[in-house]
């Protein structure tokens, strides 16, 4: 009898960690957008967004790196609820266009409810591959997805492709004591910037963001 209860532990214990630490991202990419599907509805009260903070920590420094480009072109990657378009609009000092990627229906449909019109268009794909052309984008960006795809540095080689000579990179990278329980999925906090300067990229500053995300800059040779 202890062997059954002892099962059901176990099975119970991994059912928690799977869908509440990895949100799924070991049973497929489908399932993970499964999820965010459940979720759209109230993503943003989960995730508690801050307008102020998001724009001191996000919008300004995004509109700091265009501003020494003509018309840039940015793109964000697993957009969710369109949380770059949102924080770039009310900035007179950004005058580029964003393209936002989703590959959830439902949060897709809610980031086309929330943001204003003409902040961005919206495009339901995968982030691998993307089906954009080499070196389309001036600034490529992509917050707290990287761990929930299937093959994270193929997902960040397609972000790097996607990116023009001297364009920019935005993404995060999962931190803390949970990390490593996204088994397969995360980097070591050292180990980071090596790997962005393997795919091509320089200039390369990676900070604390989040409690359990770092943030990384990185610009394309």
């Amino acid at each position: 009898m202890w062997i059954f209860f002892l099962a059901i532990g176990l099975l119970l214990g991994l059912t928690i960690w799977e869908l509440l630490i990895c949100e799924g991202a070991h049973l497929g990419r489908g399932f993970v957008v499964w999820l965010y599907d459940l979720a759209a509805f109230r993503y943003d009260k989960i995730k508690q967004f801050d307008p102020i903070w998001e724009r001191s920590f996000l919008g300004e420094p995004l509109a700091a790196v265009a501003s020494g480009m003509e018309n840039p072109r940015m793109l964000d990657i697993g957009a969710g609820t369109g949380r770059i378009a949102r924080t770039l609009y009310p900035l007179l000092t950004f005058q580029g266009t964003v393209t936002s990627i989703e590959p959830s229906k439902r949060m897709l449909a809610m980031g086309r409810r929330l943001t204003p019109p003409g902040s961005t268009t919206w495009v339901q794909a995968w982030s691998v591959p993307l089906p954009f052309a080499e070196g389309s984008f001036d600034i490529v960006a992509s917050l707290e997805m990287l761990e929930f795809t299937p093959k994270p540095l193929v997902t960040l080689t397609e972000m790097v492709r996607v990116l023009c000579p001297g364009g920019w990179l935005l993404v995060t990278n999962r931190v803390g004591r949970e990390a490593p329980l996204i088994l397969g999925r995360t980097f070591r906090r050292d180990d980071f910037p090596q790997l962005l300067k393997s795919l091509g990229l320089q200039n390369i500053t990676v900070y604390p963001w989040q409690v359990t995300y770092d943030l990384a800059w990185a610009r394309k040779a």
